[in-house]
């Protein structure tokens, strides 16, 4: 597969300071996220690639094009940027039609464009309402209305979900999706928050401190691991007994059974504590990882013979939460 973006060695600083150092990764078709606390050079990332930075070194090469100074090759990017820069004083219906003319579609044709991307971002029925007027939710969806209405082959999302409450970064992230499932455009979407990267996208690029610490496919992160996970509907603690008592090793969490480094003699002697103990079993099955136990579980340096914050790993929310609309 070609890969749409590729960095070889990516380095930008600002003086004194680092914002990228020899960074290598590929975004291919898909949604892939780029996660990383604030700092950590995801928004450098994402204008050098659209040509808005000169690299300090290496290369880099959007769509096989080794620069991103091509107007050819930047007209097939989209880009929906962290902070308010829209218009307002003029309607979403007008401000889409000007970027769809900008970008070469003549005036019917870009009227038509604009308003069939503003009903799939849900602002159909508002369209011709002064973009002022609007609430942090649905700027956030004209900025990006504002990135696909030119039909792009990529679109650079920065922060999409920033400053939304629960249910607007819900509605943000299955926009980014239908946008992939429904026109076949593919999206790198940067963000601080684990979770909205493992709900929505297919691969994982890391960043900390201009560096990339970890690359590949999300469900490489959240395999199967060879932990059970075990339910019964009563007589939990003689199920547990009886295990051990056939050389199980097998903890309480929650109202879960785990059994961790299982085999696959490991089932056989489940089902044969299960009939000792007489205990009813509900549900059986591999325990999965979340992105956020794996980070946590990364080694982290202990700063100032402190030990490493619990809630975060390579300073990145392990929280979904981010509100206020």
């Amino acid at each position: 597969m070609q890969a749409l973006l590729q960095a070889k060695k990516l380095t930008k600083h600002y003086g004194p300071v680092v914002a990228l150092e020899s960074a290598d990764f590929e975004v291919t078709d898909g949604v892939t996220g780029l996660l990383g606390s604030n700092g950590a050079g995801k928004s450098t990332a994402i204008k050098l690639f659209l040509g808005l930075l000169r690299p300090t070194s290496g290369s880099m090469e959007v769509l096989g094009v080794e620069t991103a100074q091509d107007v050819e090759v930047r007209a097939r990017l989209g880009y929906m940027p962290e902070h308010d820069c829209l218009p307002n004083n003029v309607s979403a219906a007008e401000f889409l039609t000007h970027m769809a003319q900008v970008s070469g579609l003549p005036p019917s044709q870009a009227r038509s464009r604009a308003a069939d991307t503003l009903r799939h971002v849900g602002l159909f029925e508002e369209r011709y309402r002064p973009i002022g007027g609007y609430s942090t939710g649905m700027k956030q969806r004209v900025k990006l209305a504002q990135a696909l209405v030119h039909d792009p082959v990529l679109i650079l999302l920065d922060e999409p979900t920033a400053g939304l409450d629960p249910g607007g970064r819900e509605e943000m992230l299955d926009l980014v999706r239908k946008t992939h499932t429904e026109f076949g455009i593919s999206l790198m979407l940067s963000s601080h928050l684990m979770g909205d990267v493992e709900r929505t996208c297919d691969r994982i690029i890391v960043l900390e401190d201009g560096r990339v610490v970890r690359q590949g496919e999300v469900t490489g992160f959240t395999e199967e691991l060879e932990t059970l996970f075990i339910e019964v509907d009563d007589k939990r603690q003689e199920f547990i007994s009886a295990l051990r008592r056939l050389g199980v090793e097998a903890t309480e969490e929650d109202s879960a059974v785990i059994i961790p480094k299982a085999t696959e003699g490991t089932y056989e002697t489940i089902s044969r504590a299960l009939v000792e103990s007489e205990a009813p079993l509900r549900r059986l099955g591999p325990r999965r990882h979340a992105l956020s136990e794996i980070f946590n579980d990364a080694a982290i340096p202990a700063q100032n013979g402190q030990p490493a914050n619990q809630e975060t790993a390579f300073g990145v929310s392990v929280s979904s939460g981010e509100t206020g609309e």
